[in-house]
């Protein structure tokens, strides 16, 4: 019996392994093609051997994005950390409280806006770009308008009314005892007992807006306020095409979302295993 159990846990940690290899080794080629001359780039399954490794595709990118004419890539880089920051902070703010008016508070026609905002979470994007497109013509080429449509996202409200409908309501009830009102006990007691949901939709949000490219090039032309997705288009469209220069800069790309989610896991690890048991 003990021996079919080691061999069944390591029957199952060599498939684990091979599963995170799979799902690493995009990254990984992305990462060490990025140090690599271009012609050792795409060269089958020696492009994930660490040959030739230099700076010098970092030097391309930052002397190409440089010129007067393509901008300059310290403002990419500010640009899209304003727009994802924003969304995520003021995300996290209007989300989370109306999550916790939809579990915790009774008012008129709470369900009925709730079952709105779960088919809302099923309604792709690209369906109401083009109306929102039109509703904010006014504010083309700006960042506002690559900010204002994500603020408030129905998949964040359905992950915060699940977490709190969840969670102990006996420490709100006892704080509302004390005097405080709906605002104080989400904001003294809710909000700090949840530090799990708000990292995962923080690294979801992050996620989302720091990869944004539809919704981008449709609302601006002008480079002053271009994300480093939109960029990544135009720089990846120059010819002859530097395939080193163009991975390096997708791992520019890659890595602000690799150090979020390194720095928030263990909330996000307790927000998915704490679900898992809940459920």
């Amino acid at each position: 019996m003990k021996t079919r159990k080691t061999l069944a846990a390591v029957r199952g940690y060599a498939i684990l392994t091979v599963l995170a290899a799979l799902m690493f080794a995009p990254i990984y080629y992305l990462i060490i093609g990025s140090f690599k001359p271009s012609a050792e780039v795409l060269n089958g399954f020696g492009g994930f051997l660490p040959v030739d490794l230099s700076f010098n595709n970092y030097a391309k990118v930052f002397a190409s994005l440089s010129s007067d004419s393509t901008g300059y890539f310290l403002q990419y880089v500010l640009n899209s950390l304003t727009i994802s920051g924003v969304i995520v902070i003021v995300g996290l703010v209007i989300n989370s409280m109306a999550g916790y008016a939809f579990a915790r508070l009774e008012w008129m026609g709470r369900d009925k806006v709730f079952l709105i905002v779960v088919i809302l979470v099923i309604v792709p994007f690209e369906s109401a770009a083009i109306p929102l497109l039109f509703m904010l013509q006014g504010e083309r080429d700006t960042l506002l308008v690559q900010i204002i449509p994500f603020l408030a996202n129905a998949f964040s409200v359905y992950l915060f009314y699940t977490s709190f409908l969840s969670s102990n309501a006996s420490v709100e009830e006892a704080a509302r005892i004390d005097g405080l009102g709906a605002f104080g006990t989400f904001v003294r007691v809710v909000a700090p007992n949840s530090k799990p949901v708000f990292a995962t939709v923080a690294i979801l949000t992050f996620l989302s807006s720091w990869g944004q490219f539809l919704w981008p090039s449709l609302t601006t032309s002008d480079p002053a306020v271009r994300p480093l997705p939109l960029e990544m288009g135009a720089f990846s469209g120059l010819q002859p095409v530097d395939w080193g220069a163009v991975f390096a800069f997708g791992t520019m790309l890659v890595l602000p979302i690799l150090i979020l989610f390194l720095a928030f896991q263990r909330f996000f690890v307790q927000s998915v295993a704490s679900s898992a048991v809940k459920e």
